[in-house]
């Protein structure tokens, strides 16, 4: 019984690729013509303002996000998709088609290729690993670019943790309230501070304050 290449998982039937994560590849290799478009509303860096003037007096064009415009050029997305396809035509001893037309065309192109040996890539193909990790680590890469995770808030600040330790020194963390807690708890020192002790910690805190200010 062979192991998956992607998931590492066992796989009765011997194939290179399972079941899902062969389906799960073709959903990803599917996605790229969508995701090639949707990189293109951040050509332009968020808030990119002209820089002077150019040289007919006019003001100078925007800035372009390269990042971006490598991954939508010859040797991005398309590039990447295209030498799979070459790969796996050449090692199914077929003829390598040269590449022609625009980016998006040549593409989809490739996409059809691939989608159209994807059987035979799970099945008999000894490199379908490396192809479905490449494809995988840049489907999310572009994911992250077009729709990023969005930042975990940290909660309310209340100030400045009052506990202090056997010897008396204060520990001072920065409290925060965070989204959903019902107490209030230190990521320093560890001391939680339950709902009803909430009017004496602000009485701590601001006498805290207090006392840092006048020193």
């Amino acid at each position: 019984m062979n192991l998956c290449l992607l998931c590492e998982k066992p796989d009765p039937t011997g194939s290179y690729l399972c079941v899902v994560c062969t389906q799960a590849t073709e959903v990803r290799v599917q996605s790229l013509p969508a995701l090639y478009r949707g990189l293109a509303p951040f050509l332009r860096p968020a808030g990119g303002v002209g820089q002077g003037r150019s040289g007919k007096g006019g003001p100078a064009p925007l800035p372009v996000n390269e990042d971006i415009l490598d991954l939508r050029g010859p040797g991005g997305i398309v590039g990447a998709a295209e030498r799979w396809l070459a790969d796996v035509r050449r090692d199914r001893g077929h003829t390598v088609a040269t590449t022609s037309g625009g980016i998006e065309g040549r593409l989809q192109a490739a996409v059809t290729g691939l989608l159209a040996n994807m059987s035979w890539i799970a099945v008999s193909w000894p490199n379908a690993g490396y192809f479905a990790k490449d494809i995988r680590d840049l489907v999310d890469s572009l994911r992250t670019m077009i729709a990023p995770t969005p930042a975990v808030s940290r909660g309310q600040r209340l100030g400045h943790c009052p506990a202090t330790d056997p010897s008396g020194v204060l520990c001072g963390s920065v409290l925060h309230l965070k989204p959903g807690e019902k107490a209030v708890r230190c990521e320093w020192c560890g001391t939680a501070y339950p709902p009803y002790v909430w009017a004496q910690l602000k009485t701590w805190i601001d006498e805290d304050a207090r006392a840092g200010n006048a020193a």
